[in-house]
């Protein structure tokens, strides 16, 4: 059984990368490159995978799921410039690819051993740009 959570975050950010000139930073991202940053309404979705449980009928506790998220995610990336405030962000490029893939790492390396598997993180940046970390099960 899968569950998926959605949470919400709005922060800003900057694509430009220090290796790349000023003319290959304006080629490669474009208006997403202004100096002042811009910003997003972000939608997470995490997804959990387990057994639904025979006492309660759930596959997970949703307010403490909730709980580690807002804790985890939501309350570091909520309101923030994502390339100055948000640490393990530190000297990347914050784009949503980058952002999902520390994001996953972050809950992952914080996962309680006795919850449901962590699946996937799913991040909605516009509604035409979602980007996906799937659990790695080899």
């Amino acid at each position: 059984m899968r569950l998926t959570r959605r949470y919400s975050f709005s922060a800003s950010h900057r694509l430009h990368s220090d290796a790349l000139s000023e003319a290959e930073n304006d080629a490669t991202y474009g208006k997403c490159n202004n100096p002042y940053g811009h910003g997003h309404n972000y939608v997470l979705e995490v997804t959990v995978r387990g057994a639904v449980d025979a006492l309660t009928g759930r596959v997970a506790d949703l307010p403490s799921l909730d709980n580690f998220v807002t804790q985890e995610i939501v309350s570091r990336y909520d309101h923030r410039n994502l390339n100055e405030q948000v640490p393990e962000l530190a000297g990347l490029v914050p784009t949503t690819e980058v952002v999902s893939a520390v994001i996953h790492a972050r809950l992952d390396a914080g996962w309680p051993k006795d919850w449901p598997a962590l699946d996937r993180v799913r991040i909605w940046e516009t509604r035409n740009n979602i980007f996906e970390v799937t659990k790695d099960r080899s």
